[in-house]
């Protein structure tokens, strides 16, 4: 439904150097999918994003949409917004301040030229679905921001478009409105089937809403996959540090049995499945070895990693506990349900099952920040952001 091939756009920077703000991405979405662009800012995925929009115009490469090509820099065709057959929801939701709700909604078919009955018959049937009915008359300003947003949706979606087109929609809502309309929004992509590209930094929304979802880091496409596999098999360094909370440990690979992998790392010896698409890692090869704090248990099973250690000190946040336990010289974050008390200075053995630990080669060819390389760091801030 969307194809995006080998997309290259670049700008000049305030010193009058050019630089890409995407470079050589390619991505396809099938119809009816909800395919997410995830990465922190600055990475490139809204500039993706306006170049499907016809917002930028790259500087080499192809998109089409529905079968139709809507640009290409080979054959110089570029096929303006408003013939693209596309709705779009803007992070500010560009509401119109002087407009009612109706208004609002119904300016594209008025843009557009559609018969009244039809601009009314339209406009009260979209403000139905997206649950407006009875607020048509209400000036825009009165709006709540989930009305608000309900507003930009029901907008984007009046005309019929083909694709729906969303950047950063629910930022700007508070955290208990923003997970509400989470599920709204993916409710309402799913009953009307319409395939919809969605840009985001936020990892939570990207795996709770997505089909599928596309890292993104320094104008790069650097990994594709459905939310589980991004979430808990990482193939990249930088989906592994920038999606959800990790300790990373460098280590050496050491060993191998069946289908498991050994690294010798600062913890001692961990055993983990070789994850790497069937590419077996060599003998001796450094890699990195990611630890999920969700992961790890108490009294482990025979089969798994156990490791001993110390609390060092935790912290309740009422739904689950973390705790740092230090194994060795490397500091481990483990988090658990809260019915396990546990105190600071005291001894504990966790393990974490080799299915939970994963690895990845530490030259990957996509470069994260070094600047920190103790052993057991957290990632939440490994990724360099751009400039």
């Amino acid at each position: 439904m969307i194809t995006v091939h080998r997309i290259y756009k670049s700008f000049l920077s305030e010193k009058e150097r050019s630089f890409f703000a995407v470079e050589d991405v390619n991505f396809m979405v099938s119809r009816g999918q909800l395919f997410t662009l995830l990465g922190p800012s600055g990475c490139g995925k809204t500039t993706t994003l306006r170049c499907v929009a016809g917002l930028e115009y790259p500087d080499s490469g192809e998109i089409s949409i529905g079968g139709q090509t809507v640009f290409s820099a080979r054959h110089r065709i570029q096929v303006p917004v408003n013939q693209r057959k596309i709705g779009m929801v803007f992070q500010s939701y560009a509401i119109w301040p002087h407009m009612t709700v109706f208004e609002n909604v119904a300016y594209p078919l008025k843009m557009r030229r559609f018969p009244r009955k039809d601009i009314r018959e339209r406009t009260y049937n979209v403000l139905e679905m997206v649950g407006l009915k009875g607020m048509e008359n209400r000036a825009a300003p009165h709006l709540s921001g989930g009305q608000q947003q309900r507003v930009a949706f029901a907008r984007a979606l009046v005309a019929e478009p083909e694709v729906l087109l969303l950047d950063e929609p629910l930022s700007n809502l508070d955290a208990k409105l923003r997970e509400e309309m989470r599920w709204e929004l993916k409710d309402l992509q799913n009953r009307l089937g319409i395939t919809t590209l969605y840009v985001t930094h936020d990892q939570a929304e990207a795996l709770a809403l997505s089909d599928q979802i596309a890292v993104m880091h320094e104008g790069k496409l650097v990994e594709i996959g459905k939310p589980r596999a991004i979430y808990e098999h990482p193939r990249a360094m930088v989906t592994a540090c920038f999606i959800g909370m990790n300790n990373r440990i460098p280590g050496i690979i050491t060993g191998r049995d069946g289908g498991l992998v050994q690294v010798e790392c600062s913890v001692g010896k961990l055993w983990s499945k070789e994850m790497n698409d069937g590419e077996q890692l060599s003998m001796g090869e450094k890699v990195e070895v990611f630890l999920r704090p969700e992961n790890f248990i108490f009294s482990p099973p025979e089969g798994a990693n156990s490791l001993q250690g110390t609390i060092l000190r935790v912290s309740y946040l009422g739904e689950n506990m973390e705790s740092w336990i230090k194994v060795g010289e490397t500091e481990i974050r483990v988090s658990s349900h809260p019915k396990y008390h546990l105190e600071p200075g005291g001894d504990i053995l966790i393990g974490i099952a080799p299915e939970d630990c994963w690895i990845v080669p530490l030259n990957d060819g996509i470069k994260v920040s070094e600047n920190d390389a103790r052993p057991g760091r957290a990632c939440e801030d490994l990724v360099e952001k751009d400039a």
